[in-house]
């Protein structure tokens, strides 16, 4: 799927998490509390597609995520698709195609989504608030290239830089105290699947088994059959499915902020009457 079907699918998901969490375990959070793990989430439904790099010296290429902060990120981008090309090359066997790049390889499995969860755990409980402002800066940073596509190709990429510290500097300036934040972690772990989710839709697939061997290949593609996949970019996914992911963060909003709204109208209304 493209950079911004991805984003919306993972603010969706956490949405209607948040809300599912609060209407059958009784877990309330802050509306700061959740639009930091909606901006994360769908920060980290971007973060897989890193392993595709472009021309840093031109800006230019890459995928969506890859230009959120420019040469910077577009470096970032090349160094992670050798990092995952090298995974991949270490690890094939003998069934495994030959690759010259890293793309949809180590960045699109269930270890990777592991391993950058508890990363951002770890960062955020050792050293506090301040890795918290980072972490939500730079995932603010993709999910604002992803959710706002358009907006962010033709503000470029200082502007969303600009943006993403603005939105960590008020999330620093709101946090309560030097806590871990384990749900950071977790939001970034959820955005992941729901990105490989996302490919899995789609006929080119992800090698979402590894590293369980089956056969003798470690790096198999798992997508669906042509006829049933989503084309990228086509109406399925640009229409339908991006729809339903505005729907479900709608209604999930509503699910989650409604009732208490409703509650302190009625006090207000009592309060008035009294």
């Amino acid at each position: 799927m493209m950079g911004p079907s991805h984003a919306l699918s993972g603010a969706a998901a956490w949405l209607a998490g948040s809300w599912a969490l609060d209407q059958f375990a009784g877990y309330e959070q802050s509306p700061l509390a959740v639009g930091v793990g909606t901006l994360v989430c769908a920060g980290g439904a971007l973060l897989p597609d890193l392993d595709l790099s472009g021309k840093v010296t031109r800006n230019q290429g890459g995928a969506t995520v890859a230009r959120t902060f420019g040469v910077f990120s577009l470096f970032a981008a090349e160094v992670i698709e050798k990092v995952s090309l090298g995974v991949y090359t270490a690890t094939r066997l003998s069934k495994d195609p030959r690759r010259n790049n890293g793309h949809r390889t180590f960045t699109h499995t269930l270890p990777f989504a592991a391993l950058v969860g508890w990363g951002t755990t770890a960062l955020a409980t050792n050293y506090g608030k301040w890795a918290v402002v980072g972490i939500v800066f730079f995932m603010a940073g993709l999910a604002l290239r992803g959710l706002f596509d358009e907006w962010a190709e033709r503000a470029g990429w200082v502007i969303v830089t600009l943006c993403s510290a603005a939105i960590a500097w008020f999330t620093a300036a709101n946090l309560p105290g030097d806590r871990g934040y384990p749900l950071l972690g977790f939001a970034v772990a959820v955005g992941c699947v729901v990105h490989l989710l996302g490919d899995i839709i789609t006929s080119a697939g992800v090698p979402i088994l590894w590293p369980i061997p089956t056969g003798r290949k470690l790096w198999r593609m798992v997508g669906v059959p042509n006829g049933m996949a989503v084309k990228v970019g086509g109406k399925v996914e640009t229409i339908v499915l991006r729809t339903a992911f505005v729907i479900i963060s709608i209604v999930s909003i509503a699910g989650i902020f409604a009732p208490s709204l409703l509650h302190q109208l009625e006090l207000d209304t009592w309060a008035d009457r009294g």
